[in-house]
């Protein structure tokens, strides 16, 4: 429970009053300044709090979510109507699904409200919630649920019959819930259970270090690890990011884009926003489309917008002249480098600075450009508290100002709590992450004289095209599956737009040298799709020789990346 702090009680604005009464609470836990709670629930000692404070008029006339699509559909929920819903929907996953406690749910679903009432709904009862990209094919769906031992899955039309395909395969799966107008045979019907399930729910009492999400992260080696965040974590760990680097208060409405599947979401979309009590605004965009982003940001009061920076890159290419973002005060981004270019021209066109921020799966906000902060465009910002983060070298050592080396979090005498509990079932994963008294993010870096971070470049070989992490062994996984592709190398390559993309360096088989190269460079991206997500595929293609090997065999991608960025 939350008791503010007196002096800052003391402020006269009243949604900054009411953001000191919860989000300082937990900024001062965040901050190291108060102990952890033994107990911690997002649903009971966050979202129903704001509940309470709507229903005695002491928060802003704002909605708690706001929804809307192309088709001019749209839902608005207060705290009130979203606990009201989100009691339901524990209900129906409790008894309909027959899930308990620490059960894990699958949910592969695009921005639809349901997908926030479910995420809510597991934790108001402690099932474990994993989200994925509705892109997901059904060998992807198959992996997860075969890793994650989940026993619910949770999708819709489109992507119930990839998920029917596999479930022959996993044993651990009890029920499956689809959200739709229509039922569907083997199915439990979301709407239709809504309409005959009580709210009466009493929220479970859940442990701070309690697992609560779950989310596959790729990794440069084998397939996606689960990255595991407890309910303090997320819930807690996001208060210095929401009132800081998102600057929110209960008066805002942000606008995150992100996909459900991906982490920016929990980010941008749940935590930082409601635990300032603001509304989370969503847009069921199918497609980024910088008219209708532009349109949606000059059409509704959204205060706070948050997009990949290649989303930015869209939109200042595209003519803003005739839009006027009347309400748009505070802009931020993440999820890859930002171009300093970019920044400078959405500044001339906008007159709004972009606060870079930057973190992994495995943790909260690292760095950032907060409100206040001078920003340095380029710059990753400063660390978040409580991180305390340095660039250090192989060994665990402190690196000097201006050296480079790999971004680490100390966690050592101290583990902060806002960060991962492990990598699920992978301990090896786990010990290989640490360096001395660091965690080890894999990313290098150079810190300033002012204790500014500044983004190098990856230090394993993922690749980062408009904020998608895509593991290189995935898709070299699914080109070696095609009969004409004997030996490939996946590495990142520059682009103007994405920032960087999938780059194959493909040994054809004999019988295929002879072939037309850009028919089967064609032909070997739509197989890619089929046996993976489509973003994965190979946008560039290069038929070679032979790869760069070590003397014990194993691809030298740095080889082939250094090549396709000048670092040679």
């Amino acid at each position: 429970m939350w008791n503010g702090d007196s002096q800052e009680l003391e402020m006269t604005d009243s949604s900054r009053l009411l953001t000191s009464q919860i989000v300082s609470y937990y900024d001062t836990v965040n901050q190291c300044k108060k102990e952890l709670p033994e107990y911690f629930n997002f649903a009971s000692d966050v979202l129903d709090e704001w509940s309470q404070l709507e229903k005695d008029g002491r928060r802003p006339a704002n909605p708690a979510f706001w929804w809307v699509n192309d088709e001019g559909e749209e839902v608005k929920w207060s705290f009130e109507e979203l606990g009201y819903l989100s009691r339901k929907a524990a209900n129906i996953l409790s008894e309909a699904c027959g899930l308990q406690r620490g059960d894990r749910v699958i949910a592969v679903l695009p921005r639809v409200p349901e997908w926030w009432l479910l995420n809510v709904a597991c934790m108001r009862t402690g099932i474990v919630f994993i989200p994925g990209t509705s892109q997901l094919t059904a060998k992807d769906i198959l992996y997860r649920l075969q890793a994650s031992k989940a026993k619910c899955i949770i999708t819709n039309d489109t992507l119930a019959p990839a998920v029917e395909s596999v479930t022959p395969d996993c044993q651990f799966l009890k029920s499956k819930l689809i959200v739709a107008k229509a039922g569907r045979d083997g199915w439990l019907n979301l709407k239709e259970l809504f309409a005959v399930t009580s709210a009466d729910h009493k929220c479970v009492k859940t442990r701070s270090q309690d697992p609560m999400l779950i989310y596959f992260t790729s990794g440069s080696t084998g397939s996606p690890k689960m990255v595991v965040q407890s309910h303090s974590s997320y819930g807690i760990g996001f208060a210095t990011s929401g009132r800081y680097w998102m600057n929110l208060t209960p008066s805002d409405t942000m606008w995150n884009t992100s996909d459900t599947g991906w982490v920016k979401s929990a980010w941008g979309s749940v935590f930082a926003p409601w635990i300032c009590g603001s509304c989370v605004f969503v847009h069921d965009m199918p497609q980024f489309k910088p008219a209708v982003i532009a349109e949606t940001l000059s059409r509704y009061p959204i205060t706070v917008f948050c997009t990949a920076p290649t989303a930015y890159r869209m939109l200042v290419q595209h003519d803003l002249s005739s839009y006027k973002f009347t309400s748009l005060r505070h802009c931020v981004s993440g999820g890859e480098a930002l171009n300093p270019e970019v920044m400078a021209k959405w500044k001339i066109q906008t007159g709004l600075d972009i606060y870079e921020g930057y973190g992994q799966t495995e943790t909260v906000t690292i760095c950032a450009n907060r409100k206040g902060m001078e920003i340095k465009p380029g710059s990753l910002g400063k660390a978040v508290p409580p991180y305390d983060v340095q660039i250090i070298d192989d060994r665990g050592a402190v690196l000097p100002a201006g050296e480079e080396g790999n971004i680490a979090i100390r966690v050592q005498p101290v583990r902060p709590f806002c960060m991962f509990s492990e990598y699920l079932d992978n301990p090896e994963k786990t010990a290989a992450s640490l360096c001395g008294n660091f965690y080890v993010t894999g990313d290098r870096g150079i810190m300033d004289e002012e204790g500014y971070v500044w983004f190098v470049g990856r230090a394993d070989d993922i690749i980062n095209s408009s904020g998608y992490r895509i593991g290189p062994f995935e898709v070299e996984s699914a080109l070696i599956q095609h009969p004409a592709v004997s030996e490939s190398a996946v590495v990142s390559s520059p682009d103007p737009i994405r920032g960087e993309v999938v780059k194959a360096f493909i040994v054809l088989a004999p019988a295929f040298v002879s072939h037309d190269p850009e028919k089967l460079t064609h032909e070997l991206q739509q197989h890619v799709k089929k046996l993976t997500a489509p973003y994965k595929y190979p946008r560039k293609v290069e038929f070679v020789q032979d790869l760069p090997k070590t003397a014990t065999g194993k691809i030298q991608r740095k080889v082939l990346r250094n090549k396709e960025w000048g670092r040679v």
